[in-house]
Formats: C-alpha cells, sequence, structure tokens
C-alpha cells in the first residue's frame, strides 16, 4: 500500500483489508521493483522476494524467452490505483532513453477502468499538435492542459499508454495499471500543489522534453473492444505485454501449453475458483491478483456466480 497526497478510500475495502489507513493511492500487486518487491506468503518459499524467485526458477517462473530477453528482472508492475484527487500530469520514456538515463526498462502502461465517481476522466495524448517551444512556454504559464485530451471515463474502458504519451489519472478513477517494470515518471505539471511539507512538488520539464512524442494526436485514445460473456477477449496486444478480459459466468478452460510466459490473473469483481493441470486449486477474490509460473500448462476457471479477470502476459 502507498499513502499518497491525492490518495482515496477505494482500495482497502476493495482488497477486503482491515488495516486503518487513509489516502491509499496505490497498491502494488505485482512487483520487483527495489524497495517495493512482492514477497512470496507461504509454501516452501515463502519470504522470498519476486527477484528471488525469478533468480530461483529462471525459464520455468518466466519462460524461456522471457529469461533470454529480461534476465533475472521480472518485465511486469501490476497496480490498483485510487485518485480521489488529479494525479499529476506526466510521461515516461520509453527503453531507449530509459536505459540511457536511468539503466532502467522504459515504462509503457495500460489502464482498465474497475469504477469511477461521476464527472471522473482520464487525461491521454494531446487534443491538438503543439510543438517542443510552445509546450515549454505553457508550462510555464500554466495552460499545458487545455492542450491534452480529457476523455470521460466508465468501468470497463481501457486505455493503452504507450511511453512517450503525455497522461493523467483524474480524479475520482479507480483502475488496474499493467506497466513495464520501472518507477520512472517526469512530471510535468502538478496543479501547483505542496506536499505534506509544504513544498512545491518536483517537476522534471526539461527532462520531460526528450521523451514526449509531439505528433500523438486522437480524438479519442481510448481502446474499443467487444464486450463478449463467457470467453476471453483481447484488449492490449503490445510488444510489452498482451491483456485480455474475462466476463464470466460460466467456466472456462484456459490451455497455456503453447504459451512460453508466465501469465498474471487481476481480479476486478466477483471471485472464482481456480484450479491448474496438476490439481493446484485456490479461490481468487475481487482486489486479488495471481501469478501463475510459465510450466502452468493448463488452468479452469469456475466464477461464483459471475466475475471479471485481467489475464496479461509477455
Amino acid at each position: 500500500m502507498k499513502q499518497t497526497l491525492w490518495g482515496g478510500d477505494k482500495i482497502i475495502p476493495f482488497k477486503h483489508l482491515n488495516e486503518n489507513l487513509t489516502n491509499v493511492g496505490e497498491s502494488w500487486e505485482v512487483s520487483a521493483v527495489e524497495g517495493s518487491e512482492s514477497v512470496v506468503a507461504n509454501g516452501a518459499d515463502k519470504g522470498l522476494t519476486l527477484s528471488e524467485m525469478v533468480r530461483k526458477y529462471k525459464e520455468e517462473l518466466v519462460g524461456e524467452e522471457n529469461y533470454s530477453r529480461f534476465g533475472n528482472k521480472f518485465p511486469l508492475l501490476i497496480k490498483f490505483i485510487d485518485a480521489k484527487l488529479d494525479l499529476s500530469i506526466q510521461v515516461h520514456p520509453g527503453d531507449e532513453l530509459a536505459k540511457k538515463r536511468h539503466n532502467s526498462f522504459g515504462k509503457n502502461e495500460m489502464w482498465y477502468v474497475i469504477a469511477a465517481d461521476k464527472g471522473a476522466k482520464l487525461i491521454s495524448g494531446f487534443s491538438e499538435q503543439i510543438t517542443p517551444k510552445e509546450y515549454k512556454e505553457r508550462v510555464y504559464n500554466g495552460t499545458f492542459a487545455e492542450v491534452l485530451q480529457t476523455c470521460d471515463i466508465q468501468p470497463g474502458d481501457v486505455f493503452y499508454v504507450p511511453a512517450g504519451r503525455v497522461h493523467g489519472i483524474g480524479a475520482g478513477a479507480f483502475v488496474a495499471e499493467i506497466q513495464q517494470t520501472s518507477d520512472i515518471t517526469y512530471r510535468i505539471f502538478d496543479y501547483n500543489r505542496k506536499d505534506k511539507d509544504g513544498k512545491s512538488r518536483e517537476l522534471h520539464t526539461a527532462q520531460a522534453l526528450d521523451a514526449i512524442n509531439f505528433a500523438d494526436v486522437q480524438d479519442d485514445f481510448r481502446t474499443s473492444y467487444e464486450h463478449l460473456k463467457n470467453e476471453p477477449v483481447e484488449i492490449v496486444a503490445s510488444p510489452y505485454f498482451t491483456t485480455s478480459v474475462y466476463d464470466m459466468t460460466e467456466e472456462i478452460s484456459c490451455d497455456y501449453s503453447e504459451l512460453d510466459s508466465f501469465v498474471i490473473f487481476i481480479c476486478t469483481e466477483g471471485t472464482c475458483r481456480m484450479t491448474d493441470n496438476e490439481g493446484n486449486s485456490f479461490t481468487l477474490c475481487a482486489g486479488e491478483t495471481v501469478l501463475l509460473p510459465a510450466t502452468t500448462q493448463e488452468m479452469t476457471i469456475v466464477p461464483e456466480g459471475s466475475v471479471k479477470l485481467l489475464e496479461t502476459y509477455v
């Protein structure tokens, strides 16, 4: 759990936790980011971090292709984000710039809207093309938000946010975020807010300049997809991850025998029972996330009533 200036009160009840925390902005569900790593809760590997698990199990955990590509670095970071207030307007660097500046992966990501208060919005990309010179002028005089594409949102909306796309999560948005393993954010504008010590938060206006795709102009940056029942619907297919949504009231069996990757399931609504080909069985509820190793051949999912899941892999 990460408490933030802009965090709200949705994450704790969504995850069925008893903790008495306020302003929880983020829950990092699957993370190998140093200082914020996921830890195995029980079983033979209890206490090991996700990075230690990758080093121990290598391609058995992540898949042969992923292990040769990423080595001991787990490639994805999964979060729930609850914005009570607007988040800063920001941009993320791509792989090349992130490697050069920070020796890190870049940060391509996607949002799946779990819930949205009335009037909640997401900012994604430009509404009109501007020049780097105009960018600096608008940031300086406080009018940068005027040239950004602001979208009203509702549950089930999907946005893919490639590195270089200026974006921001608006007040009242509650999303699942799937992204490359990176904690690099260039903050461009923060609504002139002060932190808990009364100081303005650091902006990265100059660093962001080299990261921004200024040609990134569209009428609507939402990802459209068919809302089908009881079958996986692919919503994002990128070089960084592939994500499908499952909206289920009936049993589904997933065949992973040809897939050379780990699989992550994120439960956004309801409860289901999951059983793999070796007979290992567990319950997954709203607010919970599970990482399946690349050795998983098959997974049968039985919903208790109805359930919504996100499935992602590399």
